[in-house]
């Protein structure tokens, strides 16, 4: 049986879960999530606990288990408290700006980045002395990340002088440059 398949999920206090057939709804104080649920799996609700059982013991079944109970998990979490990923923006004139749901980045191109943020993900700029970073929140993990993701690739940090934009707390291992004769 799976390990994190058999956990219970804790419901807190102020969400709320519907289940009817394999779509399963979780509304709570940041917003309301909602999904189908494999075939091979079944939710019920017991006592504001989540429990996840496998219908059979193919190996689909249990693949799929873990899975499932780590995504209804993120769910519940996310509906919550919400989920947060912060950028860090590093080099010279590199800059970041949201305008409503607009990031402006200035990366050193020959032209400014705009990106439109996704509906249910929020940017917010952040100013750290002389580097900037940009905060994005929202209730699905998956969109916070995938949208952090796609903004990294705009200038992801280089190995030699570590420019660009990395997540906060990644680390970098920067490479020796050129020497000069001897």
């Amino acid at each position: 049986m799976s390990r994190i398949g058999k956990l219970p999920i804790e419901v807190p206090k102020g969400v709320k879960v519907e289940i009817a057939g394999n779509l399963i709804k979780v509304e709570g104080p940041k917003g309301k999530l909602q999904r189908q649920v494999r075939p091979e799996v079944t939710c019920q609700v017991d006592n504001n606990v989540i429990v996840l059982v496998r219908k059979d013991d193919t190996k689909e079944s249990r693949a799929f288990h873990g899975m499932e109970r780590a995504l209804v998990n993120n769910m519940v979490k996310g509906v919550a408290t919400g989920f947060e990923k912060i950028l860090d923006v590093i080099g010279v004139g590199y800059r970041v700006d949201v305008k409503g749901d607009v990031v402006d980045l200035t990366l050193g191109l020959s032209h400014p980045v705009e990106y439109k943020l996704p509906a249910g993900v929020k940017g917010t700029a952040l100013k750290e002395g002389k580097e900037s970073a940009l905060k994005l929140e929202g209730v699905d993990k998956q969109l916070v990340n995938e949208t952090a993701a796609q903004i990294k690739r705009f200038r992801p940090p280089e190995c030699y002088k570590g420019k660009g934009i990395r997540y906060r707390g990644e680390v970098i291992k920067l490479k020796a440059g050129k020497t000069g004769k001897k």
